[in-house]
Parts: structure tokens; sequence; C-alpha cells
């Protein structure tokens, strides 16, 4: 086949790779070519702020696909190579030593990076951010010799961070500007039970508390200065303050972005060749009361969801992307797992014992379930995704009973 009809996917994560081996599962037959900025193989990012951390999980364990799966699959691989140039005319992609890449179909999987934090004092050493492996292997040997941390935002990376310092025995300390934690995802319930939680673990919460700056001793971090006069003293810093979505290339393509890449339910970019999946996609959702039109959904599934419905382009195979978004988190003993999107206003039904760690909370709206959020209880988790997918009808009464069988 001609050069000009190869897939080339800017961006090696779950996003990229799963479009890829989906584009050849549905029989893709051109050459594909993935390129990663980055140096590692394509490795697995939600443990880098578990497992890795608490030394559960290895890096060898990290890898996405074993060693042969990019070459029994005629994948090319092309590490620590970046993107730097788009013409979407040309069909043409630059990358930064000076190669060109010709492309019939081009798929921005670019991901996003950690927002920059610009206080005085960031640039001290003991100041890590946890986005990339490399990332994980600075901050590795720093937190086996840390006594006192302070973690610099409340969303899951940022918690999930604390939890597992806390589990190596450091002191904690939170601090999120927000006035409560996960202010994007949970319901003000939701996150008052999270925050107990790690105050019943030991962590130190600042809630509605912004950071003014860094202090150090020999150029290295021991204090964490609040904007109201509090000091926080502290040995190492972990920044987690949120993300913000790699669309450089698209912006420079001129591909329509607003926070992200727009595409529809299938990946499809306002330019007819060029697609976009993962955390840099922000994508149509499947329309239902109350919801947005669109949203960036940044989490493991709805990268491999949307690279799957992007990759069914490809084949003249359109396949919608219509799976509930959900999503998990591990802190301390406790397993978070979320599916839908919860609106404000949405009733709000709790099923078992929130004093127990052991509950779930259903959203309902207009009578149909929309979203739940499970701590400890997997079963309610999968059948929730069932039923949200129904857009099954329940009564809260229903919901609330523990003997009613949820199973669809």
């Amino acid at each position: 086949m001609a050069a000009t009809q190869a897939l080339v996917i800017v961006g090696a994560s779950y996003a990229g790779v799963q479009l890829a081996a989906t584009a050849r599962e549905l029989g893709f037959e051109d050459p594909i070519v993935i390129v990663g900025e980055e140096r590692h193989a394509p490795y697995q990012r939600p443990p880098l702020s578990k497992g890795v951390l608490t030394g559960k999980t290895t890096v060898d364990k990290l890898g996405l696909r074993g060693p042969s799966f990019f070459d029994e699959n005629r994948i090319e691989l092309r590490l620590g190579e970046r993107a730097t140039s788009l013409d979407v005319n040309a069909q043409r992609l630059g990358l930064a030593g000076g190669t060109e890449l010709t492309y019939g179909w081009l798929a921005l999987t670019t991901g996003a990076r950690g927002r920059a934090f610009d206080v005085p004092g960031a640039q001290l050493d003991g100041v890590f951010q946890l986005r990339t492996l490399d990332d994980a292997l600075r901050l590795l040997p720093a937190a086996r010799c840390a006594r006192r941390a302070c973690v610099i935002g409340g969303g899951y990376i940022g918690l999930e961070v604390a939890s597992a310092l806390r589990s190596l025995g450091i002191e904690v300390t939170v601090v999120e500007a927000a006035e409560r934690l996960l202010t994007r995802s949970l319901t003000p319930s939701m996150s008052a039970y999270v925050e107990n939680a790690h105050r019943k673990r030991g962590v130190q919460l600042f809630t509605g508390r912004a950071v003014r700056s860094l202090h150090g001793e020999n150029g290295r971090v021991s204090a964490v200065a609040l904007q109201d006069g509090e000091r926080i003293d502290c040995d190492l810093v972990v920044v987690g303050i949120g993300v913000q979505p790699n669309d450089e290339l698209a912006v420079q393509g001129g591909l329509k972005v607003s926070n992200g890449i727009e595409t529809d339910m299938l990946g499809r970019t306002s330019v007819h060749n060029v697609l976009a999946a993962g955390d840099v996609a922000c994508m149509a959702l499947a329309s239902a009361p109350g919801a947005p039109a669109r949203m960036r959904l940044e989490s493991v599934q709805a990268a491999n969801d949307g690279a799957r419905a992007a990759a069914s382009v490809l084949v003249g195979r359109a396949q919608p992307c219509a799976a509930v978004p959900w999503f998990w988190s591990d802190q301390f003993d406790l397993k978070f797992q979320m599916a839908g999107l919860a609106m404000p206003g949405d009733d709000v039904v709790v099923r078992g014992d929130t004093e127990r760690d052991r509950f779930s909370v259903f959203y309902l709206r207009q009578g149909t379930l929309v979203a739940a959020h499970s701590v400890n209880r997997p079963a309610d988790h999968m059948h929730s995704r069932k039923l949200i997918g129904a857009r099954a009808r329940l009564t809260p009464e229903q919901l609330a009973d523990e003997s009613f069988d949820l199973k669809v």
C-alpha cells in the first residue's frame, strides 16, 4: 500500500495503543506508526500513584502490551520522538529531529499534562509532580527518605498519593484550594465522606486554602506557606493540581479545540481524516436530560472506549462510543468505583453502611438511574453500569433496599 495510506498515531499510551490494536482487529491493513514522546514502551499509568509508590507494583509489571505485540501486529513504535508540527493540507507530521511522516489517517492521542505550579519556590529540590513513569522514578527515592509530605491538590491523583505516602508511615498534609475535595466529580456529601476517611487514617487536610509560596533550606523544600499565613513544615511536596490537554498540534493544524480537541462520538475531529481519543479529546456524549453535550473524560476506560470507536472509522464500520463512563480510585483500604455522570439536582439514594466503608450512592434524574458511586461494593458498581446503560427506571425505595436485586 502507498505510504500515504498509513495511520500515524501521536501518543503512545492507552488510547494510542488501543486504537492501533482495534484497527488491526477490525482488519485495517495499511501501515501503523505510533509516535511517543516518552522513551519507555507504553505502560499503565494508574499504578504510578498507587502500587508503584507503595512498592506493591514493580516497574517491570507496567507494560500495556507484551514485547512481541507490536511486531506481531505490524505496529511501528517510534519512542522518544516528539511531534512538533502538523500540516493537515499536505497530510504531514513533523518530528523534532527533522523527520516528516506522511499519513492517510492521523490520530491524536496526545493525552494531558500536569498543570504548571507557578509559585515562588516551586523549583526547589523535593518538589514533584506525578504524571509519567519518569516522574514516579524521580519521586520514589525521595518518598523513601521523607518524614513529612505536603500534597498540593485534593483530586484523585493527590489523594491516591496521600494515601500511598501515609501507608509508608509518612506524615501527610493535603492542601486543596477549592472549598471541598473532588468538586468536579463528587457531590458535597461524597466529598465529605472522602475527607473524613482521610482524616480518620491520619491525613491532615486543608480545604479552601491556597498556596502562596514554598520555602527551602540549602536548596531543598522545607515548608509550604499558605495565603492565610499558615506554614506547613515538610521535606517532600507532591503537586497534583489537575491537568491540561496536549492540544497544541491540533491548534496548529486548525482543528476545532475547546478544552481539548472536539470530536463526535466516533472520535472524528473537524478535519475529515484526523481522529482524536483519550484525555485530549472533548468527545460528544450520548444525549441525556441535564447532561453536558460533550466532555473530556480523564480515565483509562474512556480512553479505550473512545479509541475503539475511532478505529471503527478506519474500516468503514462506524461504532459510536456509547459506553457508560466509569472510573476507579484506590485510597487506603477503600476502592472507589464511579459510573455515569451525576449532576446537581439529581435525587440521591444511599445503599449500605457509610460507617463501615461499604456502601453505594445512586443518582436518579427524573426517575432514571444516571450515576452511581460505590465504596468497597464492586458488585453494585458492575450492576449499576448495566442499569445506567439501559436507562433503567427505579424507585429510591428499591435502590435503598439491600434485599432488592440490582442484577439486570
